[in-house]
């Protein structure tokens, strides 16, 4: 994202008074200005109309990120952090975002669903599924495969699990960022690429899996999974 974009959203996120913190405008113009997450994920999502579904969300920056490369699909985004919730709200509402909601959901809360946000089209999952527990992990993987429908799209930005050294790096950062006190939790599982591509070939889904590091030094990838045409559209089609 160039840096005039990102200073302007980071705007959003600066403090009331003088004396409050700027942490999260100084955090999100850095990584608005150098993280190639959000051009990547625009990228999937650009001609896609479905509305969008950002689990994990934090401070909301992919909702700016969208609507700044003109992509006006309905977001809703869910996180576990209720200040980050708040804080999201906040900026949404001074940058003037139009059909841009946030709630806080806790993935990983014994007997909760994400069925039960009856959410229908595409699901964003960014640098999320390594925090929460193997069994929360699979559940939101296939309630995500679930919600998708014909022109939405299952994007993933996440480290995967391949023993080198950007995967450790990728950890060792994930454990710092839990120490400082940024993220809530600390690193749980990191995916596996083949296990997440046997998982949607058996949901009958194409996934396309791209590195999404740039010029940093951890192992981040974008995954984009979509529903494979079926056989009877494709002859309809034809």
């Amino acid at each position: 994202m160039a840096r005039d974009q990102a200073r302007a959203i980071a705007a959003a996120f600066a403090p009331a008074h003088l004396l409050g913190s700027r942490w999260d405008y100084y955090y999100s113009r850095s990584k608005l200005g150098s993280d190639p997450l959000y051009p990547g994920v625009c990228d999937a999502l650009r001609d896609s109309t479905a509305p969008l579904l950002d689990i994990g969300c934090g401070l909301g920056l992919l909702a700016h990120a969208l609507r700044a490369d003109g992509i006006g699909l309905r977001y809703r985004g869910i996180d576990n952090d209720a200040g980050k919730i708040e804080r999201a709200r906040a900026a949404a509402q001074r940058q003037g975002l139009v059909d841009v909601n946030f709630e806080r959901v806790d993935l990983a809360a014994a007997g909760f669903s994400l069925d039960a946000l009856g959410h229908r089209g595409s699901v964003a999952i960014l640098d999320v599924l390594q925090f929460i527990p193997p069994d929360a992990q699979d559940r939101t993987l296939d309630a995500a495969i679930a919600m998708l429908e014909p022109g939405a799209r299952l994007v993933i930005r996440t480290g995967l699990d391949d023993g080198g050294r950007r995967a450790r790096v990728t950890r060792a950062v994930d454990v710092f960022s839990r120490v400082l006190g940024w993220m809530n939790a600390g690193p749980s599982r990191y995916p596996c690429a083949d296990a997440l591509r046997a998982k949607f070939e058996a949901a009958g889904l194409d996934s396309e899996f791209m590195p999404l590091y740039g010029n940093t030094p951890f192992n981040n990838w974008r995954v984009v999974a979509t529903k494979r045409a079926s056989a009877g559209a494709a002859s309809a089609a034809t």
